[in-house]
């Protein structure tokens, strides 16, 4: 990442980036310590261990503020564009206002959001909101699902069904999972942060969640984008209760330039490109968090904006106009941020990379696997070589399509890919 006033980026900081996107510290010599010491801390014991039944229930003040902040909205002028060169499309925006005001139905997507049994358990200082659903098979292995920014719990609703009751989906009972969807804290229905929290602290509390709140002594663990350093972490942090960990991006630093070969060469050449063409946002999340929660906040037509760019640009959406994603799903989106008012503390977690650090990184020796989806981003979808280098990988996997938000663009693939690994550890 550059620093301050140096708007070169060292090659350094270039190898340094697919870590830093994907959460992960960044240590000159690994620290090989078990133990833990993680400067966001989880505070307390666990309390009210017994979950309690969560169904979303947004009042509808509140649906109706937002619309109305959408109608009044005064609009940019437009820059004469037919793609997203300039960043969020102005057609793309009208096109999308319209249809939030006049068609959009919140009540039809919570009632989907509530298809599956949801609950709120208090873990340390937080109330974590999560999806449990139990598996139908002999022997479900548990699997805790982790999302990214701009995504939600809604990126994974339609693989709950297949990954849980496989043979209903034309799967094999042998095959399925007591599947745990939580909502990041300061995202969604979960409780917000008092101060930016990143990938260690999360992972503590994603433990201490499946452990001290739902019995399991072994489980999995699967994310992409911020849910990749959240999940490596839980295999950094947790070795001994983590059956095994699976990416859908991820693979941290590049060897050193005089070891690269040229695959690996290539992808730096790659990611500074990316970085210095498409990382704005990153380094204003990361370092003036508060001033994007001043732009966001109440502001629902400059939140879809900032978030409908990166859902449109980061997805394998081809070269029309509109994202992969319907109206319904970029809406449905948005307004789970924009209900829980969680826009603000959402990018708190880029910031929570420099302040929420521990001690343990180096290589993941947890058993790990890898899918590789063709419109990921640069920084998180490194060789294969790259990734053996950082991880213990036992599976890898070339996707025919999907971008960034995997599981949500291809939830067919990216379930099939789950099974493929966890089935070269099942017991």
């Amino acid at each position: 990442m550059e620093s301050d006033g140096n708007r070169n980026l060292s090659r350094r900081a270039v190898l340094a980036m697919p870590l830093l996107a994907a959460g992960l510290p960044i240590l000159e010599q690994p620290s090989l310590s078990s133990e833990v010491e993680v400067k966001g801390e989880v505070k307390g014991e666990v309390q009210g261990t017994a979950p309690r039944p969560f169904r979303v229930n947004i009042p509808e003040a509140t649906i109706k503020h937002i619309l109305s902040r959408v109608r009044d909205a005064r609009w940019p002028d437009r820059l004469d564009a037919t793609d997203w060169r300039y960043g969020a499309n102005w057609d793309y925006m009208k096109a999308l206002a319209q249809y939030w005001t006049t068609r959009y139905d919140w009540r039809k997507a919570e009632a989907s959001l509530n298809r599956y049994p949801q609950f709120l358990a208090r873990v340390g200082d937080f109330d974590i909101h999560f999806y449990h659903v139990k598996g139908k098979g002999p022997n479900p292995v548990p699997l805790i699902l982790t999302h990214g920014w701009p995504g939600s719990v809604l990126e994974f609703l339609e693989a709950i069904g297949p990954l849980s009751d496989p043979q209903r989906f034309g799967g094999s009972p042998a095959e399925s999972f007591d599947v745990v969807v939580p909502s990041v804290p300061g995202f969604g229905f979960s409780s917000k942060p008092s101060k930016p929290i990143g990938a260690p602290t999360t992972a503590t509390l994603w433990h201490r969640l499946m452990t001290d709140v739902l019995g399991y002594s072994k489980y999995g663990a699967q994310g992409g984008d911020l849910g990749s350093g959240v999940t490596a972490q839980l295999a950094r942090q947790y070795p001994d209760s983590l059956l095994g960990v699976h990416f859908n991006g991820g693979g941290g630093p590049a060897p050193p330039e005089a070891e690269q070969t040229e695959e690996e060469r290539a992808w730096v050449r790659t990611v500074a490109a990316f970085v210095a063409a498409e990382r704005d946002y990153f380094n204003e999340h990361q370092h003036k968090p508060q001033t994007v929660a001043f732009a966001l906040s109440d502001n629902p037509l400059g939140t879809a904006a900032w978030i409908t760019e990166k859902l449109r640009l980061w997805s394998d959406s081809g070269a029309g106009l509109d994202p992969v994603f319907t109206k319904d799903q970029v809406l449905t989106d948005v307004m789970i941020y924009l209900v829980t008012d969680t826009i603000g503390t959402s990018v708190w977690f880029y910031r929570g990379m420099i302040d929420d650090t521990t001690n343990i990184g180096g290589r993941v020796k947890v058993p790990s696997g890898f899918a590789s989806f063709p419109r990921e981003l640069p920084t998180l979808n490194a060789p294969r070589s790259v990734i053996e280098r950082n991880y213990n990988l036992v599976h890898y996997s070339k996707m025919p399509r999907g971008g960034h938000f995997a599981c949500w663009e291809q939830p067919e693939l990216l379930v099939a890919d789950l099974r493929d690994f966890f089935r070269k550890l099942r017991t």
